[in-house]
């Protein structure tokens, strides 16, 4: 049977995240830049980072407040890790992309779908 131009991907959907607010700034350059390469960053990843380092949030306190599983938290947190890790070594841009997330309001409180 022929695929009608749609790639199939193995596995679960990425589900939604809740977010605070999106970043205003979405890349950072560094100052001394020796290298046009970009590292991109995806919003609920940079969520995950604010809520754990940042705010010094556990893991499960982060992933209810996301409205995620642990792992799930642990997993875009560990992307994260790297990914702003590989930018500030190499010099690299650092790009905050876009996602799957939903913007909570300000009324609401945190783990709510």
């Amino acid at each position: 049977m022929p695929r009608c131009g749609r790639r199939r991907r193995r596995g679960r959907r990425r589900g939604k995240r809740w977010i605070d607010s999106p970043p205003v700034d979405k890349r950072f350059i560094p100052q001394k830049n020796r290298s046009n390469k970009i590292t991109n960053l995806t919003v609920e990843e940079l969520e995950a980072l604010k809520l754990v380092d940042l705010e010094n949030l556990t893991q499960q306190e982060a992933a209810q407040k996301m409205g995620v599983s642990r792992k799930t938290l642990w997993t875009d947190l560990h992307n994260a890790r790297k990914k702003v890790t590989e930018a500030l070594v190499n010099d690299h841009i650092l790009h905050i992309v876009g996602g799957n997330f939903k913007q909570r309001k300000k009324s609401d409180k945190g783990g709510e779908k």
